[in-house]
């Protein structure tokens, strides 16, 4: 009975793990679940059975037919008070469209909620307290901009105040990454006015409009930045 029960739990997860990633190989389940092989493939032929439309690649692995949904998932207490001791921290973020999007998100969330875990996480919202940015300051509205256009490669163009120059100057950038000090966001971007990659903090950003221009993917990873920036 309890070997039932954690493989049917083990199979709900696998399910979440496809939904939640483009592709993942059975090594990569196996290791995660702490089970051979075998014991994956054996798995993911009873999803298949079950009607769940996971499909193949070869030498890649497996990944969920496109559409395809699973309904929502029942968090556990302890899921949810992780939920929403972030939330605390989100609210005490700088960037307006960051604070807007993931309250937005959230509050999604809390509606799947049990109602006895709705109660004990209201709760929580009321006790959990985090002492910086106490006077909930705003300095920027681009976060949520800049992820998309960095996800989908998208160049912009900015205006942005140099505080060693102390000037305006207007650059076309190709987002790479986003870092955050708690005091700010951080984004280090491809600048082709300067030709290098550059950080700009997104409170100096005085305007920005995404561009219908893609870029080239950068093959470095945000580790190789911060390396060649010690160097």
């Amino acid at each position: 009975m309890n070997d039932n029960i954690k493989r049917l739990s083990r199979l709900t997860a696998i399910l979440t793990q496809l939904q939640t990633k483009k592709i993942l190989t059975a090594s990569q389940l196996a290791i995660k679940f702490s089970v051979s092989n075998r014991t994956i493939y054996r798995d993911i032929k009873a999803l298949e059975e079950a009607g769940v439309p996971i499909l193949t690649e070869d030498g890649k692995g497996y990944y969920l037919m496109d559409g395809y949904r699973i309904p929502p998932i029942m968090f556990t207490e302890s899921e949810a008070n992780a939920l929403i001791t972030a939330e605390q921290l989100i609210l005490k973020n700088k960037d307006t469209s960051f604070v807007k999007e993931y309250s937005e998100a959230i509050n999604k969330i809390k509606s799947v909620l049990r109602y006895s875990t709705k109660e004990k996480v209201n709760m929580l919202s009321n006790r959990v307290v985090f002492r910086y940015n106490t006077d909930n300051n705003r300095t920027s509205n681009y976060l949520s901009t800049l992820q998309l256009s960095l996800t989908n490669f998208n160049c912009c163009e900015v205006e942005y105040f140099s505080n060693e120059k102390k000037e305006f100057t207007k650059r076309i950038i190709e987002p790479f990454a986003l870092y955050n000090t708690q005091e700010n966001w951080i984004l280090v971007a491809f600048c082709q006015l300067r030709n290098d990659f550059r950080a700009f903090r997104l409170d100096k950003i005085q305007y920005l409009k995404v561009l219908n221009k893609q870029f080239e993917p950068h093959k470095m990873t945000i580790q190789d930045y911060f390396e060649m920036c010690k160097s």
